[in-house]
């Protein structure tokens, strides 16, 4: 053997060796990456930070809906991917979803925005937001917030009446048309959601209701479709297919609605729902109750939920509603 052709098979030799070792590496790095715990600073990147499933994100929109009895059934409710009940002025109830996993052909009825919108929808970032319009004094407030806002007055063609509805509980929107006018809103992020298998622990739970002056919300857990029902005033909460409204998980977050500074048309003054702080809430899931803390340290923060233990707060995949409900 010639000392050239000795130095190639060492080489080779020594080439083999390497590429067994990069590959024993990459097995090893793949091993230990499947078997890692899931991180608990973030969602997985493939699956939406409000639902936790698997789904195509588009930019982020909040609508605020109409809960006066004779605003209902609501249209594309059931397509949100989040859904908040506030406190409005009288006592009664209003709806607002976000969505960026599906976008109905249209929702509705819409009705208008609060001034404590701002504070809650800063934690999307600059999502954008249909609304049907407010006073004057609120609305300059609105323009000059970091939301994409897009009233009916702003916007008329993205939105239509519904001639087989009373007045002012027709007005509908064409979300695709309002994020034509906001190609800029912002894409999900982390806003402070967990999601995974019910823990141990929890209270049996068959039904809870929010009570407001003037309105009611009641959730009863249904076996046998594995979530809660949603009911408004007593009376079940539909679709306009005719579909029950309801989610796997609903989050009741007991906060402070002081009067805000502005006023409806009737001098009443319109609650603001301070959703930065920290609280109690509970958590409805899987049939049962599970006492937690929430804290939201800025408005553009997330908001997490801690069970007594320090430990987050898993939700089920899917839709969730948010409840707020008084202090």
């Amino acid at each position: 053997m010639t000392a050239r052709s000795a130095g190639i098979r060492r080489r080779t030799r020594i080439g083999t060796r390497l590429l067994a070792m990069v590959a024993v590496g990459a097995l090893t790095l793949g091993a230990a990456h499947e078997s890692a715990p899931p991180d608990d600073n973030a969602p997985p990147r493939d699956r939406s930070p409000f639902t936790g499933l698997a789904s195509p994100q588009g930019p982020v929109l909040a609508v605020k809906f109409d809960n006066a009895r004779t605003a209902r059934p609501h249209t594309g409710i059931a397509q949100a991917d989040i859904v908040y009940v506030e406190k409005v002025e009288g006592g009664m109830s209003r709806l607002m979803g976000v969505y960026s996993s599906r976008l109905p052909k249209s929702l509705g009825p819409v009705r208008s925005a609060r001034e404590s919108d701002v504070e809650l929808l800063r934690q999307f970032g600059r999502p954008a937001l249909a609304y049907s319009g407010v006073r004057s004094s609120l609305s300059k407030m609105l323009r000059e917030s970091p939301l994409y806002v897009r009233p009916h007055g702003r916007l008329p063609s993205a939105y239509f009446r519904d001639a087989d509805r009373p007045a002012p509980h027709n007005l509908f929107v064409r979300p695709k048309s309002v994020l034509r006018s906001a190609p800029d809103a912002d894409l999900p992020t982390d806003i402070g959601f967990r999601f995974g298998p019910a823990p141990a622990g929890g209270s049996p739970a068959l039904e809870r209701t929010v009570r407001y002056s003037s309105a009611s919300q009641t959730f009863r857990w249904s076996p046998q479709e594995g979530r809660w029902l949603a009911s408004f005033d007593g009376a079940p909460a539909r679709g306009t297919s005719g579909a029950r409204l309801g989610a796997k998980t609903i989050v009741i977050q007991y906060v402070d609605m002081p009067p805000s500074r502005y006023k409806d048309v009737n001098g009443a003054a319109t609650p603001y729902i301070k959703t930065v702080g920290s609280g109690r809430a509970t958590v409805l899931r899987n049939g049962k109750a599970y006492s937690t803390r929430w804290e939201r340290s800025e408005a553009t923060g997330g908001t997490s939920f801690t069970r007594p233990d320090g430990s987050r707060m898993p939700f089920a995949r899917g839709q969730v509603w948010m409840v707020y409900a008084d202090r």
